[in-house]
């Protein structure tokens, strides 16, 4: 059997053993909006290669090697759509069901998801019981995407690399930055886009951290705030200047400010 160690950039790296079902069909990346790093017949050295790379790009890696999954000998069969992900028995038999499953991965359009000792507890605490059948139950695809995004999921044993922060820091020096701007021209972005549309768009990625922000919704924030970032470096470039230079004139600037806090506003001389 092949094992493709592949890279989508500014996305993940990934192995498979079909390019066409995983890659084409499940996640619509097509030949040119990606690229194949190694193949091999060697499941343990391609496992190897997946976990290297992620580091080197600066993506999550994941915890568990692609040879050691269990998904595809799991008999937990969740069903996934566009919004949640729902488990085939009761609220109060759920944990067990996950501790079994330990390892097992599936993607979703905002992300990865995986079965560890971490992000157990965080199912337990914000899965729902479907009203339709009290046999099954359900969580929030984004919302569990987004968990993994911004908390420490991936414990590691002997008091090493206990920070996922940590442990997702990459070897290789990459520039998120650099990542967004390659997607972005991938997608013809910089090609055909318009400041005045990247403007407005940055307007209504802002008035959605705003509304979260009043419903007080934790995860859309961030969403948000990441949104903008994206935005912005797009919009820098198409003024001709990079995000960076803006960043550091900016900062430039307010590092000599002086004032005071008034009433949770900081107040310039």
């Amino acid at each position: 059997m092949t094992y493709y160690l592949y890279h989508i950039p500014g996305k993940k790296v990934g192995v498979t053993t079909n390019l066409e079902e995983r890659v084409h069909k499940q996640q619509g990346y097509y030949p040119g909006e990606y690229e194949i790093i190694e193949t091999s017949d060697d499941i343990d050295f391609i496992s190897a290669g997946e976990i290297i790379m992620q580091k080197c790009y600066g993506y999550k890696v994941d915890e568990v090697p692609y040879n050691k999954l269990k998904f595809n000998n799991t008999n937990m069969n969740i069903n996934i759509t566009e919004q949640t992900t729902t488990f085939p028995c009761p609220t109060n038999k759920l944990k067990g069901q996950l501790m079994d499953n330990i390892g097992m991965k599936w993607e979703t359009e905002h992300g990865d998801c995986i079965i560890t000792k971490e992000s157990i507890k965080w199912i337990m605490k914000n899965v729902v019981t479907s009203k339709y059948n009290t046999e099954r139950c359900y969580v929030y695809n984004k919302a569990f995407a987004r968990y993994f995004d911004n908390n420490d999921v991936y414990p590691r044993t002997g008091g090493i690399m206990t920070d996922h922060k940590k442990a997702c820091k990459p070897e290789c020096e990459v520039n998120q930055f650099d990542l967004i701007r390659d997607w972005a021209k991938d997608r013809g972005l910089y090609e055909k886009g318009d400041v005045k549309t990247q403007t407005l768009k940055l307007m209504e990625e802002a008035g959605e951290i705003c509304k979260a922000t009043l419903k007080e919704d934790y995860d859309e924030v961030l969403d948000g705030i990441g949104d903008c970032v994206v935005v912005l470096t797009n919009l820098a470039h198409l003024h001709g200047v990079e995000i960076e230079e803006c960043i550091q004139m900016a900062y430039n600037v307010i590092s000599k400010r002086t004032g005071k806090m008034v009433n949770g506003t900081f107040k310039k001389d």
